[in-house]
């Protein structure tokens, strides 16, 4: 190459635009406050901006009543450059909501650090005579209190706001004062910033239930409950119910027992059933599944739910048929050798897949059962929120069993605990850095 093609080469290079790399402030916040303690002040962190980005920044107030709900949000975006923009999505004398936003690309230009701009005394209109329930919460407004509405209130409002961003979303439940009929909190606004926002005013929508999952095996499953309880709750999608199902399964002296909490679609089944798909004596299959569509109404605490519903027998007199006998998590067990109760009259080995609910799981189940039956599920294939599959290879008396079928099984849980996992409320839904509020 000659050196004047590699001179001009140089030139364009050096001529072209550098992208600028900023740094940022960032934070983020969400929550309920008394409107006696706006104005707001606040310090943030700071983060370096990858190549290209801007600086973001959205400060949000829904004010009802005696209490404001903030959210501030600051950060790098990918988004175009906007001015800063005040905008009044709804002027109620009780529910008011107004938003800042701004996005730009210079050096901590994101600055802002007080509420003012949004916040003014609400108008001294004075009291009219309509009473309603006044609430502003994440947790739910089960004991909201009656005050008098401002004059010019004609109705009571009584929904929920969802507000999303990324794959977090956090429900805000709403109640005050109106001056207008429906469900019309937003405007018709579904997105203020980087916030995506859906309103109900179904109390079924956008429930918040009890979530988590237990895999667990002993000998004495079938008579003293297991304790069911979680603190992680998830909020569930637009029509969505809370549910928890439990399934027992019982051979010789084990059991396994598998639950699951939390969300489910929305099914044209009994609100709750019990189930017993295989009976005493030889080998027990039962299940307890509960739907309902009230806040973490999928509440309970123990196994108690179905032993208390499972058939108090006496211990059968011991037959004359002998069956390798075992209950096995991990889609095979090593099983012992046992006398069947009376009344048996076959040996069954089986695997049942367990999937949904958070969980994946396959079990051997190897005992005696009193009919020639190939399936302990009577083929049921959805009990509750599991889906379940059942492969078995019932042998005839005094027959030994054939070699198990090798299941592979995917499961991160941890044998005999509850995993809730991260729940999905959380206070700073928004972003993963805290904002400071002296």
């Amino acid at each position: 190459m000659s050196p004047a093609l590699l001179l001009a080469l140089l030139v364009v290079t050096l001529t072209l635009p550098r992208v600028q790399t900023l740094t940022c402030f960032w934070g983020s916040l969400m929550e309920v406050r008394n409107a006696s303690e706006l104005p707001l002040q606040w310090t943030t962190g700071q983060k370096n901006c990858e190549d290209g980005w801007g600086c973001q920044e959205l400060l949000m107030l829904i004010e009802n009543g005696p209490h404001v709900n903030v959210v501030i949000i600051k950060g790098c975006t990918q988004e175009a450059n906007q001015e800063a923009r005040v905008t009044h999505h709804r002027t109620d004398p009780g529910l008011s909501i107004a938003s800042y936003t701004h996005v730009c690309r210079e050096n901590l230009c994101n600055s802002l650090s007080t509420s003012l701009p949004l916040w003014t005394m609400p108008p001294t209109t004075g009291l009219g005579s309509l009473r309603c329930p006044v609430c502003l919460s994440a947790e739910g407004c089960l004991s909201a209190p009656e005050l008098t509405c401002p004059a010019g209130s004609t109705h009571c409002y009584n929904g929920a706001l969802l507000l999303s961003r990324g794959g977090l979303s956090t429900r805000l439940k709403v109640q005050g004062c109106m001056t207008q009929a429906g469900c019309n909190l937003l405007n018709g606004t579904r997105e203020i910033g980087p916030i995506s926002l859906r309103e109900t005013c179904d109390p079924k929508d956008f429930l918040i239930c009890h979530r988590g999952v237990m895999l667990t095996a002993s000998q004495n499953l079938t008579q003293k409950p297991k304790e069911w309880t979680t603190s992680a709750e998830q909020l569930c999608d637009l029509g969505e119910v809370c549910q928890e199902t439990l399934l027992l399964i019982h051979a010789g002296h084990r059991s396994l027992l598998l639950a699951s909490k939390g969300c489910s679609k929305a099914r044209t089944q009994a609100p709750q059933a019990i189930s017993i798909h295989s009976r005493p004596p030889g080998v027990l299959v039962a299940s307890y599944a509960h739907f309902c569509s009230f806040d973490k109404c999928n509440s309970a605490s123990s196994s108690s739910v179905l032993l208390n519903s499972l058939p108090r027998l006496a211990a059968p007199a011991p037959g004359h048929l002998r069956c390798p006998t075992c209950v096995g998590i991990f889609g095979s067990c090593s099983p012992d050798i046992v006398t069947c109760p009376e009344g048996t009259s076959h040996c069954y080995n089986g695997h049942i897949a367990i999937q949904g609910g958070g969980l994946s799981s396959s079990s051997n189940i190897q005992g005696c059962v009193a009919k020639p039956s190939s399936s302990l599920l009577n083929h049921t294939r959805n009990i509750g929120v599991f889906a379940v599959t059942e492969n078995s290879n019932r042998r005839d008396e005094g027959a030994a069993p054939a070699p198990y079928l090798a299941w592979m099984v995917w499961l991160g849980l941890s044998l005999a605990i509850w995993c809730g996992g991260p729940s999905l409320l959380i206070p700073l839904p928004l972003d993963s850095q805290p904002l400071l509020t002296p």
